[in-house]
C-alpha cells in the first residue's frame, strides 16, 4: 500500500483493527501481547473478552488507543476507514493487509509472523492451510451462484475480493462477478441473473433459515441455502477449517 513501517524490536503492545487477524494473534501464541481489540474481534472468545475495545473497524476511539500506547497496530485496508488509518500514523507504526486472494492472506500470515518474530508458529500454520486447500475438490460442473452479505437493501458480492475467490475455488461461478465489489442488487437484477445457487451469508447481516423463503419468491428454481460467512471472508487462522466447511457446501448443493 506503498506505506513502510520499521520497528527496532519485537512488538510489546499491539492492537488489531481486524477481527480475523485479531484470531491470527492468538493462534501465533501472542495472547500476552495484545492490548487492544475492535467490538467486533469475536475469537477466540473468552480470550478476546479479557482485552481493551478500541472501538469498530470503522469509527476508533483515539483516546482509548492513546492510553494503550501500542508499539505496533494492524489494519487492512477493506475493513478500516481510510481516515482513521491516516490519523493513526501520525502516532503509530500501522501495519496494513490488502487481501483479494487465498495466496494474499498467506502472504499476510508470514509477513505478520515476521513482524512479530512468530516466523516458525506462522509458517506451520500456512502449511497446514495449504494442505488443506489443496484437498478441495471443487463442484463439477460450476454452478452459477449469488452470495449474498445485506438486506434491504439488497448488497452481493461482486468481484475482486476474497469472498468472490473463495467462491470460485468451490467450482462456484459468481453471477454479479461483472459488477463492482459489494454490488446492491434488486429483485429484477436476481431474476435476470437467474442463478442457479444463492448463497446467503451469516455477517455482516445475520441471514438466517426464515429469510429463504424471501429468496425463493424471486428465483423459484434456485437452490438457497444460508452459509457461515467466517468461512468465506475471515482470511487469518480461520482458513484452517475453511476447505473442510466449503467442501460440505459443494457436496450438499451439487446439482
Amino acid at each position: 500500500m506503498g506505506h513502510s513501517i520499521e520497528l527496532e524490536q519485537s512488538p510489546q503492545r499491539i492492537i488489531s483493527l481486524v477481527p480475523s487477524q485479531t484470531e491470527l494473534l492468538f493462534n501465533l501464541g501472542l495472547a500476552d501481547r495484545v492490548v487492544g481489540v475492535t467490538k467486533f474481534c469475536i475469537h477466540p472468545k473468552e480470550q478476546v473478552k479479557q482485552k481493551t475495545k478500541v472501538g469498530g473497524t470503522k469509527n476508533f476511539k483515539f483516546d482509548v488507543i492513546d492510553a494503550l500506547q501500542p508499539d505496533l497496530i494492524i489494519g487492512n485496508k477493506e475493513e478500516n476507514y481510510k481516515e482513521g488509518i491516516a490519523q493513526l500514523q501520525q502516532k503509530y507504526k500501522v501495519w496494513m493487509s490488502d487481501i483479494y486472494t487465498l495466496e494474499d492472506a498467506l502472504e499476510m500470515l508470514r509477513q505478520v509472523g515476521q513482524l512479530t518474530a512468530t516466523e516458525a508458529k506462522a509458517a506451520e500454520l500456512t502449511a497446514s492451510i495449504k494442505s488443506g486447500f489443496a484437498q478441495l475438490q471443487p463442484v463439477q460442473p460450476s454452478i452459477k451462484t449469488a452470495y449474498f452479505i445485506w438486506r434491504k437493501p439488497y448488497m452481493a458480492v461482486g468481484s475482486h475480493n476474497i469472498i468472490d475467490h473463495m467462491l470460485q475455488r468451490c467450482g462456484f461461478v459468481n453471477a454479479f462477478a461483472n459488477l463492482e465489489r459489494y454490488p446492491e442488487v434488486s429483485p429484477e437484477q436476481l431474476q435476470q441473473a437467474n442463478p442457479q445457487l444463492i448463497l446467503l451469508s451469516s455477517e455482516p447481516y445475520p441471514f438466517k433459515e426464515r429469510h429463504i423463503q424471501e429468496f425463493q419468491e424471486i428465483c423459484p428454481q434456485a437452490t438457497i441455502k444460508v452459509v457461515d460467512g467466517e468461512m468465506f471472508s475471515w482470511y487469518g487462522s480461520r482458513l484452517l477449517y475453511g476447505p473442510a466447511y466449503l467442501q460440505q457446501v459443494v457436496e450438499e448443493v451439487k446439482l
